[in-house]
């Protein structure tokens, strides 16, 4: 019983010592790839790469959905083995929450330019 539970607290403490390894390698991919995803973006729009603002902006979107995709993986460590699929589960539902979010603040943005700026440049004239 001695030789099974010294097994085990080996075993616990090299598990632990690998896990911190894994840890600091996932971090520092995790940063490189939110700074590219950071980057890229940045450089659509000052560089005013894409004629298309539409293009543009769905590029931004993707991105910027990408990129909290990379937070979760890299930084919260959800995948599809640890806590029996749970965490993979709570991606899935932030996934989809995330689509609803970006959509619903694209909807909101386009909606209150189109509603609340209706005039056009020929009615900006005849301002006071």
């Amino acid at each position: 019983m001695t030789s099974n539970s010294s097994h085990n607290g080996a075993h616990g403490q090299h598990s632990g010592h690998r896990a911190g390894q894994t840890s600091l390698k996932s971090y520092m991919k995790g940063f490189v790839l939110s700074l590219i995803l950071t980057a890229i973006p940045f450089w659509l729009v000052m560089g005013n790469v894409i004629e298309s603002k539409t293009v543009t902006i769905a590029a931004i979107m993707i991105f910027g959905g990408i990129q909290m995709v990379v937070h979760m993986i890299y930084f919260l460590h959800m995948n599809s083995r640890s806590e029996g699929g749970w965490t993979m589960m709570a991606l899935i539902f932030t996934i989809v929450i995330l689509v609803i979010v970006l959509v619903g603040s694209l909807w909101v943005m386009y909606h209150l330019n189109t509603n609340m700026m209706p005039m056009s440049p020929e009615m900006m004239k005849n301002m006071p």
